[in-house]
């Protein structure tokens, strides 16, 4: 008896809920992905803000192919040269503040968060850390001790001490950042919360407040970077500069990679007592660092970031509906408000029934998730907006 790739997924893959959609996808082009029955989906979501400049772009293709002819992996991160490494590191940091010039090269972005806040700890001497309310950095233990929620938190109790919650864009928490704090964690443009902009004088603020008393500011643009919201770092936006950066999604260009960016004299506390102060077999594996210089230079070359503003408010214009209740957008990551979580699933589902790929946000469950590829053109634009209204208009 032969036993589908749908059952061998359920029965021996690893599930992270009792219904998961189950799709079998067996090629993905651009800002389309291809069902195993030769359905066609456009892809509003990109794997959460991974592929940002599309899905297998033949230069990112063509680069892994070249590193793969070189070499995989060859020893845990840190001790040897690796081009593909330092060509990416330079890049990265060529286009960043200049205290943002050394890069700590992680699998994953919550591997990046926990790295940061071992780096905040040793840095300062210090061990509180503050994070907010609703924001997402990651699942790993200590990731998840800073996660802004207590429904996911609480199952896994207890989880690390002396770690602070504050409500983001509040100007009155903030003289809850002191001595005491090593760093504050903060997206700077909350994603799961249902893309939430904190006001500028608000960022300012926190900057001031982290710079006044001594601790270290950590950025996570693992999800908005890389020219999602419509410059290349979403921190330009509030001219401010974080003392870490969190990047991971887009950075790997399709391939798993995260980093956190700090300045050498941070970054060097994890080189002593204790020597080794932070290890990662696959961080940085070379032909993830090939993908995502390549993925890096298809963002500048093609000037995709350019496009951002118009697509957005393209987006904006057509979703106009009585069932809408909102939409918020910060470049293409935009969430659009429905009445419920029941309501947002039901509107998904036949989305996707009808070859268009979305999903809902862990903060809030209510809005549906837009996050495409940014080299989505405005005729797939149109045709996943007409999709959406005409289900609105038969629910």
């Amino acid at each position: 008896m032969n036993i589908s790739n749908r059952q061998l997924f359920l029965d021996h893959v690893g599930q992270t809920s009792q219904a998961p959609l189950c799709l079998e996808i067996v090629k993905a082009e651009g800002c389309k992905l291809f069902g195993a029955e030769g359905k066609e989906y456009i892809d509003l979501i990109a794997g959460i803000s991974v592929c940002n400049i599309g899905h297998r772009h033949p230069k990112v293709v063509e680069a892994i192919k070249q590193q793969l002819d070189a070499y995989m992996h060859i020893m845990v991160y840190g001790e040897l040269v690796e081009t593909p490494q330092v060509a990416y590191a330079k890049k990265l940091t060529d286009h960043l503040p200049k205290i943002l010039n050394s890069v700590f090269y992680t699998a994953s972005g919550s591997e990046a968060t926990e790295g940061a806040m071992k780096l905040a700890k040793r840095y300062t001497g210090r061990t509180e850390i503050i994070s907010f309310k609703n924001s997402y950095h990651g699942s790993t233990q200590g990731a998840l001790s800073i996660m802004g929620d207590e429904y996911w938190r609480n199952a896994f109790r207890p989880l690390l001490p002396d770690v602070r919650q504050l409500n983001y864009n509040s100007f009155d928490d903030l003289h809850s950042i002191t001595e005491r704090t090593a760093c504050v964690v903060a997206e700077t443009i909350q994603a799961e919360a249902g893309v939430i902009a904190p006001e500028k004088k608000w960022l300012t603020a926190l900057r001031k407040r982290c710079s006044e008393v001594g601790a270290l500011l950590v950025l996570d643009e693992i999800q908005c970077g890389f020219g999602r919201n419509g410059t290349l770092w979403a921190f330009e936006q509030f001219d401010i500069v974080p003392d870490i950066l969190l990047l991971g999604k887009a950075l790997g260009g399709g391939m798993p990679l995260g980093a956190f960016i700090a300045d050498k004299k941070i970054m060097d506390s994890l080189t002593h007592d204790p020597v080794l102060g932070h290890i990662n077999t696959f961080g940085g594996h070379p032909v993830c660092c090939a993908a995502g210089l390549a993925a890096f230079n298809v963002l500048q070359e093609e000037k995709l970031i350019n496009g951002i503003k118009e697509k957005e408010q393209l987006f904006i214009k057509l979703l106009q509906h009585k069932k809408i209740r909102a939409v918020r957008s910060r470049g293409l990551m935009i969430a659009v408000e429905l009445e419920s979580f029941e309501f947002n699933k039901k509107i998904i589902d036949a989305l996707i029934e009808n070859g268009v790929f979305t999903d809902w946000f862990l903060f809030a469950a209510n809005c549906l998730r837009i996050a495409p590829p940014l080299t989505i053109s405005e005729e797939e634009i149109e045709i996943a907006c007409k999709k959406l209204l005409d289900i609105l208009n038969k629910a």
